[in-house]
């Protein structure tokens, strides 16, 4: 009889004594878990991108353009700068001083600051060693370069019965025979036995023959000379 009394108090004490959480409403245990928060998911790691360095990025970064060397009209052979030839003198570093001039009758030029220098007589690379020279008395270490944009003072010129006698520049080796032939030839009663070529040598005039049918006709090639500036030709 000891057990079925053992057994009835142990179910009193089950009913009498309540379950925690046992008279709690679920849907409260719900909205409760519902005001929890969620945890944004770690983003996944990434490897650190290292910044490049100073070295990196002047070693990237493109070449700085590198000056640009000054042009002129191609010389001839010899030449000698002369009157009316415009000249460009570049002053590295300084436009105050850089200028474009034209040589005058006298054979000068000026210059900002320098005033007159004697430029007619002289070759591009003499006239730079003269200007460096005058602008050393007021500019520290100055470099020079001189530029022929034009020639002018190289002239020949072709007179008498021609097709188109007047001036000509002479920017390359011409001779007497290839002036003609750029003056439009001789015209038809020219007389091409007597022509001459009027030269100044050492200050004096001297008339040099020149027989347009014997060059025709291959003979006393070695009248046919290579003219100079200044020279005039005279077609009768």
């Amino acid at each position: 009889m000891v057990k079925p009394v053992v057994a009835i108090c142990a179910a009193l004490m089950t009913a009498a004594i309540p379950v925690v959480g046992a008279a709690q409403d679920p849907g409260t245990q719900t909205a409760r878990i519902a005001q929890v928060p969620a945890l944004p998911p770690s983003a996944p790691s990434q490897p650190a991108q290292s910044q490049p360095s100073q070295a990196a990025k002047a070693a990237a970064a493109p070449p700085a353009a590198a000056p640009v060397a000054p042009t002129g009209v191609p010389l001839p052979p010899g030449y000698v700068i002369g009157p009316e030839d415009v000249l460009g003198i570049l002053f590295w570093r300084d436009k105050d001083m850089t200028a474009d001039v034209a040589v005058r009758p006298d054979g000068r030029i000026t210059l900002p600051l320098i005033n007159d220098v004697q430029a007619a007589g002289l070759t591009p690379e003499q006239l730079r060693d003269e200007v460096m020279t005058a602008a050393a008395k007021y500019v520290v270490d100055p470099n020079v370069s001189v530029v022929v944009k034009a020639i002018n003072s190289r002239k020949v010129f072709i007179t008498g019965s021609v097709g188109k006698p007047g001036v000509y520049p002479l920017t390359a080796p011409t001779t007497v025979m290839q002036l003609i032939a750029l003056a439009g030839g001789l015209q038809e009663f020219a007389d091409g036995k007597h022509i001459i070529v009027m030269r100044t040598e050492n200050g004096h005039q001297v008339a040099l023959p020149f027989n347009y049918k014997d060059v025709l006709s291959r003979k006393n090639l070695k009248q046919n000379i290579e003219l100079k500036p200044g020279d005039t030709v005279v077609v009768p």
